[in-house]
């Protein structure tokens, strides 16, 4: 007979390995509840999320399990520039700890959409102690390295009404750009 502590372990559910997908239209109402589900990011309307996922699919990654959206990465290739901006990382209460903010990353950079990209940047407010510790993580296990720089400040873009988003770059390594050769 097992003892209480083997019985609380088998009866945990364990979440499988969620798919790694691009997204498409009908994902638009999903997507924007999982981030009303991840405070304390920013909330856009149900719409931009929609578009996001029609227009910008090369560049998102949704992340599910039996249909049931955990995870969810926006992005976009800067104009005129070599270099993939992340939006938006989105994981769901049910998913964290699993490193899939890390996996949904590592699966765009191998998009194709992402070939040209030298560099990741995202902004973060210095607050938001979970995304420096997922960037400055991905960074370390790309072997990138990470910079920041103050970009859209408080006074200055925002009228004082939300915190200085600081410009974070990650130089993409030689070996992770020659994946593709």
């Amino acid at each position: 007979m097992p003892n209480d502590t083997e019985s609380k372990t088998d009866s945990k559910a364990r979440t499988p390995a969620p798919r790694l997908r691009k997204p498409d239209a009908t994902d638009g109402a999903d997507i924007w509840a999982l981030i009303q589900d991840c405070k304390p990011l920013d909330e856009n309307s149900m719409y931009c999320n929609l578009v996001q996922a029609d227009h910008f699919r090369d560049t998102c990654v949704l992340a599910e399990v039996d249909g049931d959206i955990l995870g969810w990465v926006s992005g976009h290739m800067i104009p005129d520039q070599d270099a993939l901006f992340v939006w938006q990382v989105a994981v769901s209460p049910r998913a964290r700890g699993m490193g899939l903010g890390r996996q949904m990353l590592f699966e765009l950079l191998e998009r194709d959409a992402c070939d040209g990209a030298t560099a990741l940047k995202t902004t973060i407010t210095r607050d938001n102690a979970a995304s420096w510790a997922l960037f400055r993580s991905f960074a370390r296990q790309l072997g990138g390295t990470l910079s920041d720089a103050p970009h859209f400040e408080r006074e200055t873009h925002f009228d004082g009404h939300h915190d200085t988003e600081h410009m974070v770059t990650i130089t993409l390594p030689r070996s992770q750009l020659a994946r593709a050769a």
